[in-house]
This record gives structure tokens, sequence and C-alpha cells, in this order.
């Protein structure tokens, strides 16, 4: 995935062209919903009666029919475009998602669901210093800005929560790395996208990611199997709605918008992943934290691709 030393364009693709400006904004409708559709997965996981590598793995498994019928049609429907089979970046983001959830659901068993989706989408940080430590890829002032704006206002969300605590330590550093993985993510899948369409590169990585999951809860876990009916809703939710929906949208998104733009996008999964918390498990939204959800929109804002 190497290229050489340039300054990332963040004004790509180019919005000069109707066209490119319609494909531009569905990119950006695609990442806000694959945004929201993630958000609720840590509800789900607290939820589910498997352990978090169970969880995990029927995550992404129980989305493999969807995913299949999504390649199927998309295929059917442009027979001529690209579709690159298996390729080195769509077998790095299956390996690089896999490393995302084993530590994302760990963390939500071992601290708040606010802290554990904050530090697990500081993701655009990763992708700001992997691009540049992988690619050589440099990235705007403007984008720069937009992603400290954002990290301000997701510290808002989780101020009240950061001071040190001991039982929350070890989910708050598998939170980190789980951003660091989902970071890498984000770059193997937008390298994958130029050569394939977003719906096999989703269906491919998962096949990766949920072979290397399965062996990881056959080993880890006392239990795969769910005990009740509840529990198979929960890990159904979260295979058609978190991972079919909000990875597959995630893909559709990398096809048509910058990547470090994408990831700060994501952001957004932390103010909806705090009000599913409020929802669900009473863990109070304060006006800081409400406030940190505005920051973080302006963020976003300020990071937009610019019209040349």
């Amino acid at each position: 995935m190497s290229q050489p030393d340039t300054e990332y364009d963040m004004r790509s693709p180019s919005l000069g062209e109707s066209a490119d400006t319609k494909g531009f904004l569905l990119g950006v409708m695609a990442m806000v919903l694959a945004a929201l559709a993630m958000s609720i997965s840590p509800s789900l996981v607290r939820l589910a009666d498997v352990g978090p590598f169970a969880s995990a793995f029927w995550r992404v498994f129980l989305a493999l029919p969807i995913l299949w019928i999504w390649m199927r049609y998309a295929e059917v429907a442009e027979p001529n475009a690209p579709r690159a089979s298996f390729t080195i970046p769509t077998i790095l983001a299956g390996i690089a998602f896999t490393g995302d959830l084993f530590f994302w659901h760990l963390s939500i068993m071992r601290t708040t669901i606010a802290n554990a989706t904050f530090f697990a989408t500081m993701a655009p940080l990763w992708v700001v210093i992997f691009g540049w430590l992988l690619l050589r890829q440099r990235v705007s002032r403007a984008t720069l800005l937009g992603l400290l704006v954002c990290l301000a206002g997701g510290t808002a969300l989780v101020v009240q929560s950061l001071a040190f605590n001991p039982d929350r330590a070890v989910g708050d550093a598998l939170a980190i790395i789980t951003g660091a993985f989902f970071g890498l993510y984000f770059l193997a899948v937008g390298a994958a996208r130029p050569g394939t369409n977003a719906a096999r590169v989703t269906f491919e990585l998962s096949i990766i990611t949920s072979a290397i999951l399965f062996l990881i809860a056959f080993f880890f876990e006392p239990r795969i199997l769910p005990q009740s009916i509840s529990g198979w809703c929960m890990l159904l939710a979260l295979g058609l709605i978190s991972h079919a929906g909000g990875q597959g949208l995630l893909s559709v998104a990398l096809g048509r918008l910058p990547t470090v733009f994408s990831s700060l996008v994501i952001f957004l999964e932390s103010i909806a992943a705090a009000l599913f918390a409020w929802f669900l498990f009473g863990e109070n939204v304060t006006l800081l934290q409400a406030l940190g959800g505005i920051v973080i929109v302006a963020g976003i804002w300020i990071a937009r691709p610019r019209t040349p």
C-alpha cells in the first residue's frame, strides 16, 4: 500500500462537477448512517448472554448471508465494474478488523460505554499517524484543525470519567488499542476500494475476520452459543445493524470520500453511543457532554473537503 510522499488532497473527490457533488453527498450520508449503526453495538454487546469473543464472532458471522446477497446484487447490477478478489488490502482489512473487535468487545465489558466508544473512535488520529508512517500521506491544516476540535469535543463527552480509576484503566487501555486497529482498518479498506466494490470488500474481509474470531472464541470462551432467545436477538441485531449495516456503509463511504475525513465523521458514533448508554443503562448525559457533541459536529464541518 506504499505510495510516494505527497500531500494528501482533502479536496478529492472534486466537487466541481454535479456527479462528483452527488457522490460526495452520498458518501457523507453513508458515513453518518454507518456511525449511527455502529453506535448501538456497545449496548448490544453488554446485553448479549455470551462472552466478548463469542459476541464478536457472531456479530460478523451472522452478517455473512446478507453481505453475500449484497455482493451478488451489486455485481449483477454493474457487471463491468472492477471486482478484484481477496486483494492484499482486503486481507489486511480483515486482520485489522479482527484486532478491532477483539479489543473493542473486551473494553466494552471493562469500562463505561462512553469511554470505550471515545477511545475507539480516536481512529482519525491513528489514520493520520499511520497514513504518514506507512503511506507518506499528509493532511491539510483544516483537516488537522478539525481533528483537534473533534478530539476536544470527544474529551468533553467523557471528561467526568477520565479521572484515573483502577477498575476502568484496563478497559480504557483496550479501547485505545481498538482505535489503533480501527485506524488501520480505515486505511486498508480505503486502499482496497479502488480495485473492487464495497460489497465484495466487506464480504471478503468479513470471511477472514469471522474465521479468526471463531478460533479465538472456541479456545477462550466457556461457551459460544447464547442461552436465550433475547441473547440470539442481540447477536442478530449486532450482525445485521452494526456489521452488515455499519461496516457495509463505511465501505461505501470510503469509496467516495477521503479516508481521513471519513474517519472524522465516525466521531458521531461516540455521540450516539452515549445517548444509547443513557437510555439503556442510565449513564447520564450532562450539559458538558451535550456541548461536546456540538463541538464534534463543528470539527467535522471544519475538516470538510473544500471546493477547488
